[in-house]
């Protein structure tokens, strides 16, 4: 039985467009499909009619400076963002974020569009560019529009696209600039399962001992990605010291929906080792500050 009856490969966002809304049947995009081919081999998606491969697409395999932001196309690899080093010199947090995704095979496949469309709270990529205030750009039959990247989650699992006619084409990222720097970590179970107990990304900028500004995502936090925005204000343009760190650690375990999973972890204990993955990542940032 074939899992799809037509396969495009358009060569502009346009041809994609134009393809995804013009298919006779049920269509969708793909890229790395390391998701879709398996649910689709194995009966948990839906039958479709047409795939449409976007790899063809240049602007959705870029990775390239624009004006005062990184752009990171959709269709761009995880490793291949992992070792770039415009990635690596501007969003530091994503690097290390999508060097831990999954195993080197899925990430050679796997694309960072993909990582964000399935809509999970908790996904390394996911994480990474919450904190790090990107935006998204996406594409349907009207044109293209940028998008905050909060925007793009309804909840776990649901993405505020419309995939039958809308695309995420890429990512903008805000350039790194003197005095800013950022760090992702996490925390798995010791067994390997490729699922995350709990992570956190921060990006932060800082004077001497003033911390400016600061950008603090943690995973799962709640049915959307979570940014702990009452947490970033305490810190936010007051010097950083460890009766900073404690309020922040306080008010964050006061905003923070964590739950408990049967795969994962339980809600208290996620409470319990927060404070030591915080703590860490936000550190680690604001070393990578006073030098970067």
């Amino acid at each position: 039985m074939n899992l799809w009856q037509e396969y495009k490969k358009p060569a502009s966002v346009a041809e994609a467009i134009q393809a995804l809304t013009s298919a006779p049947g049920p269509a969708l995009p793909i890229a790395g499909g390391t998701d879709l081919l398996l649910d689709l081999k194995q009966g948990r998606h839906s039958p479709v009619h047409t795939l449409i491969d976007l790899t063809f697409v240049p602007e959705m395999t870029a990775i390239e400076l624009r004006g005062d932001c990184l752009y990171i196309g959709a269709a761009v690899p995880v490793s291949r963002v992992a070792r770039d080093p415009l990635v690596a010199a501007h969003a530091r947090a994503l690097v290390e974020a999508c060097s831990l995704i999954a195993g080197p095979q899925v990430r050679n496949a796997a694309t960072l569009g993909g990582n964000i469309a399935h809509a999970l709270p908790a996904a390394d990529g996911t994480i990474a560019l919450t904190a790090l205030a990107a935006s998204a750009e996406v594409a349907g039959p009207g044109g293209t529009r940028r998008l905050p990247f909060g925007e793009l989650f309804l909840g776990p699992g649901k993405s505020a696209l419309d995939k039958s006619k809308e695309i995420i084409v890429g990512f903008h990222l805000p350039q790194a600039k003197q005095g800013a720097a950022s760090c992702f970590k996490r925390i798995m179970r010791p067994q390997g399962v490729a699922l995350p107990i709990l992570n956190c990304a921060v990006w932060l900028e800082r004077d001497v001992d003033l911390l400016e500004d600061v950008h603090i995502a943690v995973g799962p936090g709640g049915p959307t990605p979570f940014r702990a925005v009452e947490a970033e204000a305490t810190l936010r343009d007051h010097p950083f010291d460890e009766a900073a760190f404690a309020h922040a650690l306080e008010t964050l375990l006061g905003e923070a929906k964590f739950r408990t999973s049967a795969r994962r972890a339980s809600e208290d204990y996620r409470r319990h080792i927060v404070a030591g993955l915080f703590k860490e990542v936000l550190m680690t940032a604001w070393d990578r500050a006073k030098t970067d």
